[in-house]
């Protein structure tokens, strides 16, 4: 299991998603260019101590992600509003990347065109989404809990 960030906008979400993949024990992969430095102070601040603790694995670009080893391994999912699949119907395998889309505007129809699944997660209608973070622990979670991949 893996968890995967397209263009975060967001340092203070990439850090709860570092601590995400030190308390879970899944590497996370993020995807350049970044909305800010990924060196930034906020980012740190955000991932307190737990970064030492995480598989961090920085991709350049989009293509430089889908060329990566790792790519080889299990399916790419794709978390989104639009998603065709709600995540308490999906059927999860030990080494799925769960991938986010940039805060700000989503995921572009390039990414979602190589996604194997499309996953929404289920709000009330009067909202508009969770944020990028919250979506993240909510799925990696259900993930690992229904492949056993759970500490």
């Amino acid at each position: 299991m893996r968890l995967a960030l397209f263009q975060p906008d967001i340092p203070q979400n990439v850090g709860a998603a570092i601590r995400l993949s030190a308390c879970f024990g899944v590497p996370l992969e993020i995807i350049e260019p970044c909305a800010f430095p990924v060196s930034d102070r906020s980012l740190k601040r955000a991932s307190l101590d737990y970064g030492p603790e995480a598989v961090i694995r920085r991709h350049d670009s989009w293509d430089a992600f889908l060329a990566a080893p790792e790519r080889t391994e299990g399916r790419l999912l794709l978390f989104t509003t639009r998603g065709a699949v709600r995540l308490d119907r999906f059927r999860f395998e030990g080494g799925d990347t769960l991938l986010f889309g940039q805060e700000s505007c989503g995921a572009p129809e390039d990414v979602h065109a190589r996604a194997q699944a499309r996953i929404c997660i289920p709000i009330r209608p009067q909202t508009r989404s969770l944020n990028l973070s919250v979506s993240a622990g909510v799925a990696l979670y259900t993930a690992l809990g229904t492949t056993g991949g759970l500490p």
